[in-house]
């Protein structure tokens, strides 16, 4: 591969990962099929790959992507004989667009035109199974390839292949429209809406690889969403807690990388650099949550993990007590090995090093292939003076898929073993 091959192919991935989700809606706005819609993005990626090396990276590369796969939806369109009327069925639409007043104007939860909104409940239709549901939000909001997403899932590239085929195939049989559905469908896609919002944020706030340690405006499109999300169905807590739990991990952002652009842990950052505003609005929002007397879920549990962080002075500072305690609640709504981790990491900081290694060795055989797993294996013991078997975690932790920023840092720590904690929830 040469260096234009190797700059082209970063590009369109960056383009991919950011735009994805508004390409992939907006085709299928305008195709009215969402299957087909995904295949034109897809086939539009392929040809940057081909033609970018040779022709340089265009000025708006998420616009050359959506009108090229709108030239070939064209011509699909020419070979299945039906431009004619779908050109008159866009006109229809552009008449009406113009003619609808704006969402804010109306006041009306169940108007709002958002189409990556749209796209969220299609992919989390009923009908799939919530594997296929994850897989297919993957790939079509979070922008991930099939490589990455089995990376993520545990899964081999053509099992993830399978299932986005099997989906796509499942929706398009059903002729699943593109719409917000209607209030009575909603709760049943609830629970995989926030999932994939969630997912979409942890993507920007910790990506699963590439050299950047965040995307910030990726996190805030996710933000934008539970936001939109929100307004469409304002009796749910669980919403107000996704958004509280968004609010305080993003108010991070600014002091998150170093000057070289590596990952700083909570320990490292400048705390005064913290977003104040965002954690305001965190709080108000997990206020929110907590006022429908129902207790706290999933998403308000970590909202209330994160507002422990984002109050306290210093990791010192930090209820660690408190922490523990809402992980203990978390763990038995969902006993997974990562909750189960994030627990074990808030006992160390309680208890001390050695309570919390026992908790995650434990996790060993569930976790072999998370880096997580081994950066916190290596932080337990380093903090422990095994430094032999700290630099071997890190090391271990640096070789295994995630973010290239991530990776570097894990490596110096493995080369300089012995310092100040360093955790980052």
């Amino acid at each position: 591969m040469t260096s234009d091959d190797d700059h082209a192919r970063r590009a369109a991935e960056a383009v991919w990962r950011a735009e994805s989700a508004r390409i992939v809606a907006a085709l299928t706005r305008h195709t009215g099929d969402f299957p087909w819609a995904e295949d034109l993005a897809q086939e539009a990626l392929l040809e940057a790959l081909a033609s970018w090396p040779r022709s340089g990276i265009p000025d708006n590369p998420g616009a050359w992507l959506l009108t090229v796969a709108k030239r070939r939806a064209i011509d699909g369109w020419r070979r299945r004989e039906r431009l004619e009327q779908r050109m008159d069925v866009l006109g229809h639409e552009v008449v009406l667009s113009e003619r609808e007043d704006p969402v804010e104007s109306t006041g009306d939860p169940d108007r709002i035109d958002d189409d990556v909104l749209r796209l969220v409940f299609v992919a989390c239709h009923p009908l799939l199974a919530p594997a296929a549901r994850l897989t297919l939000t993957l790939r079509t909001v979070a922008g991930l390839t099939t490589e990455q997403i089995a990376r993520v899932m545990l899964l081999t590239v053509p099992a993830v292949q399978q299932r986005i085929v099997r989906a796509k195939r499942a929706l398009a049989a059903a002729d699943v429209p593109f719409e917000i559905p209607d209030r009575s469908e909603r709760p049943a896609r609830l629970a995989s809406v926030l999932q994939v919002i969630y997912l979409l944020f942890t993507e920007g706030y910790a990506p699963t690889d590439g050299v950047h340690p965040v995307r910030p405006a990726v996190a805030r499109e996710a933000v934008r969403l539970a936001r939109q999300l929100a307004a469409l169905a304002p009796g749910e807590p669980e919403i107000y807690a996704l958004t509280a739990l968004m609010e305080f991990q993003s108010s991070r952002f600014a002091a998150r990388s170093d000057a070289e652009g590596l990952p700083l842990t909570l320990a490292e950052q400048d705390r005064s650099r913290w977003d104040r505003s965002a954690i305001a609005r965190g709080r108000e929002a997990l206020a929110t949550a907590a006022s429908f007397d129902r207790g706290l879920g999933y998403y308000g549990l970590q909202a209330a993990v994160a507002e422990c962080h984002a109050v306290a002075r210093s990791v010192d500072d930090t209820d660690w007590s408190r922490i523990v305690a809402l992980y203990d609640a978390l763990v038995t709504l969902s006993p997974t090995p990562v909750v189960r981790l994030n627990r074990a990491v808030g006992v160390s900081m309680r208890d001390g090093p050695q309570a919390a290694l026992a908790l995650v060795d434990e996790l060993g055989p569930e976790l072999a292939e998370f880096r997580p797993y081994h950066g916190v294996r290596g932080e337990l013991l380093e903090r422990m003076g095994e430094t032999d078997a700290a630099a071997s975690a890190f090391l271990l932790a640096a070789s295994l898929a995630g973010n290239d920023a991530e990776a570097e840092v894990l490596r110096r720590r493995a080369a300089g073993v012995g310092g100040s904690v360093r955790y980052d929830a």
